[in-house]
């Protein structure tokens, strides 16, 4: 089966962020893809300060969601597996990076919040802390889908690779393959993507380890 994986330039506009997104799917969709993953973060810069702004109540969806909104009609329109990336989550008086998956009848079959916050202090190269704002999620998210050859996902958001547990988890829950979009920066990302991806794969036996990454350009 085709796999589309959508690399995206976000802008501060989340109306243009959307329509690029949709995009995207659609023509990765008549390229023959069965499966489509969004990066992480692509309706919004990827910033402390964003979060909160953009941050979208998903379970009360439409107007509420326009993000996920979008990922359901198409998704539906399309007969396509969705993986969308993630978006900031308003739930309550809490903030989530959330992964919504949706299946070909444009029903949301899963979210994933994100279990591993990314919490960096590089003197001199990058200070980042996601828990200022957002809170980690706590249960690992298995999918399944209708098509045979996709089969049974298990899904992570970015710093969730840095964890081998999760991964091994899966495996264990009979996952065929792993989706973690990330939006890796370029200070640490280049130093440990590459190399968790193979630790991944090889300590659960698995072919396929997934990742799309937010695009610069």
């Amino acid at each position: 089966f085709k796999i589309g994986i959508c690399q995206l330039a976000v802008t501060p506009d989340k109306e243009r962020n959307i329509q690029h997104a949709r995009k995207a799917i659609e023509e990765a969709a008549q390229k023959g893809a069965q499966l489509v993953v969004l990066p992480e973060i692509w309706n919004s810069p990827y910033s402390n300060d964003s979060f909160p702004v953009y941050a979208e109540d998903i379970d009360a969806g439409h107007d509420a969601s326009p993000s996920t909104a979008m990922l359901s009609e198409v998704s539906s329109r399309l007969k396509i597996t969705v993986v969308g990336g993630s978006i900031p989550e308003r739930c309550g008086d809490k903030l989530y990076n959330t992964c919504c998956v949706f299946g070909t009848d444009g029903k949301l079959k899963a979210k994933h919040h994100k279990i591993h916050l990314f919490d960096i202090d590089i003197p001199g190269k990058i200070t980042f802390m996601e828990s200022k704002t957002l809170t980690a999620g706590e249960t690992p998210t298995i999918v399944d889908t209708v098509h045979a050859d996709v089969g049974r996902i298990g899904v992570g958001i970015c710093y969730d690779i840095r964890f081998q547990e999760l991964a091994m988890i899966y495996a264990s829950r009979g996952a065929h393959l792993l989706c973690y979009p990330g939006a890796f920066n370029m200070t640490t990302g280049p130093l440990h993507w590459e190399l968790l991806q193979r630790a991944s794969c090889s300590s659960t036996n698995f072919f396929f380890l997934l990742f799309c990454m937010q695009g610069c350009g």
